[in-house]
């Protein structure tokens, strides 16, 4: 019997071989600066030589951020594409596919940004007198790095909305990437919704003082969003309820906090603050989804929205970092479902981090629950029959992080006799550079890339092991009220132990050292 393989809503096509079926795709993410701000495709030769490493090494594609703040810099709609262009046809000409971001938010001030890449200075000079467009704390610190949601449908940039200044640059993109789009270059298109990319709120940034394992704090004391919650709360019966003032700040424990410490979160208007602080959320990143879907409409891509694995505190009661970023996820409530049945009415992809980790990694005093956490976002995903698709939050090049990884993109194993139970539709990794190229490093790499497609050899057609299917138009919206349904909590698909595709342990790492030894190797 032929196996077949589909995502809710479209058109399936049958696959060609039942071990197939078990294939993940990685696609390896691109320097930060590989263009730079003065919109040049940084040192195209030695981009050249590291395509064709990843190719020979049977790597499917590469990620890449499209930066808000280079392509529109110049002014309102004066796009240029230019280095984009130059980079894209690089690519296709390495024969490798593509991931790309439409990156709305500013490179720097969160981990791992090695470069500052801002948000265009026109958009930032409305800032400069009106600094509420940004999300702001309650001790009134503005972060510019990513609009607040409260300016989403307010004309503040001549004339223009937030959703519509997005909206454009992605209609900009579908404009002049047309023959790339034609060519199937793009496999996926993930949205920028936030800080760093992900549908969230900046709850920790490190350029405010952040460190792990802060609570973070919670960034809705802009005018904007004070008056929407005020608003809500008055027509909710209670005019007199304000936004928190005991939550803390960005490096307090739980405990040490009104809000989480002595159980404020619990209470109705703890509970009622949550509900809007998270649902606002929701509802930001199904608007300029739905802008997406309109802008690349027929195109044969999948739209992608990116969700931070945030693990620290996971294990307390209160589940203090998560409630701060805007995951509104407590032992009893799920937090990301609704995420996910939001997202399954635009055919998207619910791509998660932090696959790399164990809990044995963290500190205890943390309460940091990665393997538990990513068990549950992968099961409340795939009740909502959605695409789940990940990458690793922090650079490693280890067996450990590589069989942790394995074990989350498929946690039931290798099925010989079609789809497994689990799998995820695609492996972005954390990232091309000398360390990954590093000798050892990258030999290793390549058996793990190895064991992603289960032992088969790389496939170019994308159609041997998916689907590859024109975007349908988004299906009609769902209700808040719909959305929040999805909050039940239900006990996560089990998960396998180990993974049945070992890139092994302690001996395999001793004999790496000793062939790291021999020149040739």
């Amino acid at each position: 019997m032929t196996s077949l393989l589909f995502c809710k809503g479209q058109a399936s096509t049958p696959l060609k071989d039942n071990m197939m079926a078990n294939y993940v795709p990685i696609y390896v993410m691109l320097q930060l600066d590989i263009i730079t701000t003065d919109n040049i495709l940084k040192d195209k030769a030695g981009l050249e030589k590291q395509l064709k490493q990843l190719q020979d090494a049977g790597v499917d594609g590469v990620m890449c951020d499209v930066w808000w703040g280079i392509v529109e810099s110049k002014g309102p709609k004066e796009y240029d594409w230019s280095a984009y262009k130059t980079l894209f046809q690089l690519v296709k000409d390495c024969k490798l596919k593509m991931q790309v971001v439409m990156s709305f938010h500013q490179c720097g001030g969160n981990v791992g940004d090695v470069v500052i890449i801002p948000i265009p200075q026109w958009v930032r000079d409305v800032g400069e007198t009106n600094p509420d467009i940004f999300y702001t704390n309650r001790s009134g610190n503005r972060n510019i790095e990513y609009l607040t949601i409260g300016v989403d449908n307010q004309p503040l940039f001549g004339g223009r909305t937030a959703i519509e200044l997005y909206s454009d640059f992605m209609k900009s993109f579908r404009e002049n990437m047309a023959d790339f789009l034609d060519a199937e270059l793009f496999t996926d298109i993930e949205v920028g919704l936030g800080p760093a990319g992900e549908l969230r709120y900046p709850s920790y940034p490190q350029n405010q003082g952040w460190a792990f394992p802060g609570i973070g704090e919670f960034q809705c004391y802009d005018k904007y969003l004070k008056a929407d919650f005020e608003e809500a709360a008055t027509n909710a019966g209670h005019p007199e309820w304000r936004l928190p003032d005991d939550a803390g700040e960005y490096n307090d424990t739980p405990d040490a906090t009104g809000f989480f410490g002595s159980k404020g979160y619990l209470s109705d208007k703890g509970k009622f603050f949550l509900t809007w602080y998270s649902s606002k959320l929701i509802i930001h990143g199904d608007q300029i989804l739905d802008e997406a879907n309109k802008a690349l409409l027929g195109c044969k891509v999948k739209l992608a929205c990116k969700i931070s694995g945030i693990h620290w505190w996971y294990k307390d009661d209160t589940h203090a970092a998560e409630l701060t970023a805007g995951y509104y996820n407590l032992d009893d409530r799920d937090g990301y479902r609704p995420i996910a049945r939001m997202l399954s009415r635009h055919y998207g992809s619910f791509n998660f981090t932090c696959l790399e980790m164990k809990n044995s990694d963290q500190d205890a005093a943390a309460k940091s629950g990665p393997q538990e956490l990513v068990q549950q976002v992968f099961s409340a995903v795939k009740r909502e029959e959605v695409i789940m698709a990940g990458e690793n939050a922090l650079e490693r090049y280890d067996r450990d992080g590589y069989n942790q990884i394995l074990l989350n993109v498929r946690p039931n194993g290798v099925s010989k006799y079609g789809p497994p139970k689990l799998k995820m539709e695609a492996l972005t990794f954390l990232r091309l550079g000398d360390d990954l190229l590093e000798k050892k490093n990258f030999r290793i790499f390549k058996t793990f890339v190895r064991k992603l497609h289960a032992d088969q050899a790389y496939v170019a057609d994308l159609r041997e092991y998916t689907t590859v299917v024109p975007l349908e138009r988004s299906k009609p919206e769902i209700p808040i009220e719909e959305l929040l349904k999805a909050t039940e909590m239900h006990e996560p698909f089990p998960f396998d132990d180990q993974t049945d595709m070992s890139m092994g342990g302690v001996v395999n790492d001793f004999i790496d050292g000793l062939l790291n030894l021999i020149p040739f190797f």
